[in-house]
């Protein structure tokens, strides 16, 4: 999740902020400070600025007019104000040690040029001098997280709630801390705190929603939704793009998520790194950008591409902002990518200007809005061809990525006015799948499992938030027409587990028939357990993504719903790429209908079980050689375009051809 903003340095007020001791003679005179402290207070930055350097070539020591100085340059984000306010911030420091608030500008001038840890030493400086200094505690917790140093995050915030409980900022920014620490129910009640204080806090009913359906909790879920469609409706930042997903599968209320959230925290940078220059290099080089080059669904899917791709005609960089987790995945990463390069606790221009003097041709985010990622970085425009793929399923409403990697089946003919990139589809499937990995030979016995020896298996591994009300009511009545069936899913805490039972047995279906997959350590292992249950049942709106390509991988039929939006479309393109489109259904009706048809009829399920196990063998959804083969086609058409200068609004480099698994 995305940490609250940070506050931007202010102004100091009219009167001087202080200054040491002048040299024995007449003191400087200071009606020019004050003059443009009030202009500036007042929008007048241009003309207080002229009486600030004016002040500064008198009195070149004056703290108060340093600091005002460098506040109106800082403001202007490019590079060489950005450079001048921190010189001025520098001396400032030198002459006026004692000031918090001149420690506090001189770390922020150091953060906007990229130069983390010493910003968050100058604002250590700051808060020695100022325990109390809530913006530094809000700036240095939110840079904190930044760094991946999430406990010390949240000491920070919740160091400034114990100075101030109602601080709206630190609140918001505990509670996204508590959910990714997992401390649910403390998330939660931060999250009804700040919006008891605050009804339209930025995202915040979807935060609060988004953090129920974590643990399966759908109290209000009904009215929440309402409020959250109507405040998007209204241009309001009712919930973010992401949660949205597993709420709404509208693709108009996705794309306005992602723009309110990309307005706000993303905006086009008014200094762009590119400008249209053409490289001209042996091969064409495609970085690949994401905070999950390592155990992790992403990492799993886009390993084996970069290990296909051709070394003759492309180059290729893995930008690693996440974790070095010393997975065997991370290792399979650092030696497939040309050139690995690690960049946390880089800055955002020290990223993107790596990107812009590397001439990389073609920067591919795999991130999005999702968890660590940086899509400030590519708001740069630091590279001629920006693309936007895989680890989020839809638009990110930013002019300056260009497009966005498809399939007919997630984006059909007609939809491109849902996303602000331009669309390019790949022939099969846009997302990979890595032939390479090897299911496990064992497959566990219905006892290992924690399964009933007898009775048909229901099975859905997707995560607890994407389970929603009136898809688990579809599930319940399910299992109550199949007597001795029950329903296998993968919760990943005791809170979701006791919810679903209480809303099982509030239905009148035995808890005991559902039954909680606990993690294995090895993915081989986990995929042989697929092969122990008779059918896959998907979620609506949010589907089964990489879940759903694992779940095929294994033999096992996937039933899904399909929707109007990309991720509730995801599931229908893999089953229908594997060869099963009949068990893509659109209506919750048919899809209730269906599950309950093919678990009364064997031998009906048994031959769709057999066409499923082909296509490991048969289809393009597992010809990882084959997909990245389709991927390299859909780059060289992009990087013709950029090169050519032509701008066109859908870009198909294959025609969908009919290619075996290989």
């Amino acid at each position: 999740m995305q940490l609250a903003t940070p506050t931007r340095p202010a102004a100091p007020p009219p009167h001087p902020i202080g200054s040491p001791p002048h040299p024995i003679g007449s003191p400087p005179d200071r009606s020019r400070l004050l003059r443009a402290i009030e202009l500036q207070n007042s929008g007048g930055e241009m003309e207080a600025e002229g009486l600030l350097r004016e002040h500064l070539a008198a009195d070149p020591n004056d703290p108060a007019g340093l600091y005002s100085l460098a506040v109106i340059l800082l403001k202007r984000e490019d590079r060489v104000s950005q450079e001048a306010a921190f010189a001025l911030m520098a001396h400032g420091v030198s002459v006026a040690p004692q000031l918090a608030l001149v420690w506090a500008l001189h770390g922020a001038t150091l953060q906007a040029l990229g130069r983390w840890e010493d910003a968050l030493a100058s604002w250590e400086r700051a808060l020695a001098l100022r325990p109390d200094y809530p913006e530094i505690l809000l700036n240095s917790g939110a840079l904190m997280r930044r760094l991946h140093r999430h406990a010390d995050a949240l000491a920070r915030f919740q160091r400034l709630l114990a100075l101030q409980p109602e601080h709206k900022g630190a609140l918001g920014n505990s509670a996204i801390l508590l959910s990714e620490f997992k401390q649910v129910p403390a998330a939660i009640a931060a999250f009804e705190r700040l919006l008891t204080l605050d009804p339209r806090y930025d995202y915040g009913l979807g935060l609060l929603l988004y953090e129920r359906m974590h643990i399966c909790d759908w109290t209000g879920f009904d009215e929440l939704s309402a409020r959250i469609a109507a405040g998007l409706a209204a241009g309001q930042r009712s919930c973010k793009s992401l949660a949205l997903m597993a709420i709404s599968d509208d693709p108009a209320a996705h794309q306005q998520a992602a723009r309110l959230f990309a307005a706000q925290h993303f905006p086009p940078a008014k200094e762009r790194l590119w400008h249209g220059e053409v490289y001209r290099h042996a091969r064409i080089r495609v970085a690949y950008l994401s905070a999950d080059l390592r155990e992790h669904p992403v990492g799993h899917l886009v390993a084996g591409v970069i290990e296909h791709h051709d070394k003759h005609r492309f180059e290729t960089y893995g930008v690693s902002f996440g974790v070095d987790d010393g997975s065997r995945l991370r290792s399979r990463f650092q030696a497939a990518f040309d050139h690995f390069i690690d960049v946390r606790g880089w800055g955002t221009r020290q990223i993107a200007q790596w990107l812009r003097e590397h001439e990389i041709d073609i920067a591919i985010d795999l991130g999005g809005y999702t968890s660590d990622a940086r899509s400030d970085v590519l708001a740069m425009k630091p590279v001629p061809v920006q693309v936007n793929w895989l680890g989020y399923p839809g638009t990110l409403g930013v002019p300056t990525m260009d497009y966005i990697l498809a399939d007919r089946h997630v984006i059909p003919p007609g939809d491109e006015r849902f996303y602000d990139e331009r669309v390019v589809r790949l022939p099969h499937a846009y997302l990979p799948t890595d032939a390479g990995l090897q299911i496990a030979e064992h497959t566990p016995t219905r006892a290992e499992c924690g399964l009933p020896d007898e009775g048909f298996v229901f099975c859905c591994f997707n995560h607890d938030y994407k389970i929603v009300p009136t898809v688990f009511a579809l599930w319940l009545r399910l299992l109550q027409a199949l007597p001795g069936s029950v329903l296998w899913l993968m919760s990943r805490n005791e809170l979701s587990r006791a919810n679903l039972k209480r809303a099982a047995e509030q239905a009148g279906v035995d808890p005991a028939r559902l039954v909680f997959a606990g993690r294995v350590p090895r993915v081989e292992d986990h995929l042989a357990r697929y092969r122990v249950a008779d059918m896959f049942l998907d979620t609506h709106p949010y589907n089964a993504h990489t879940t759903a390509a694992d779940a095929l991988m294994a033999g096992l039929p996937v039933l899904t719903r399909r929707g109007r939006s990309f991720p509730s479309r995801v599931a229908a393109g893999l089953v229908t790429v594997a060869g099963a489109p009949e068990l893509v259904t659109d209506s919750a009706e048919a899809y209730e209908a269906l599950a309950l048809a093919l678990a009364r009829d064997p031998a009906r399920l048994a031959a769709l079980k057999a066409k499923v196990a082909r296509a490991r063998s048969e289809s393009p959804l597992f010809d990882t050689a084959g997909f990245t083969r389709d991927l390299e086609a859909a780059c060289i058409s992009m990087w013709r375009q950029a090169q050519l200068g032509d701008a066109t609004d859908s870009l198909s480099p294959t025609p969908p051809a009919q290619r075996s698994a290989t």
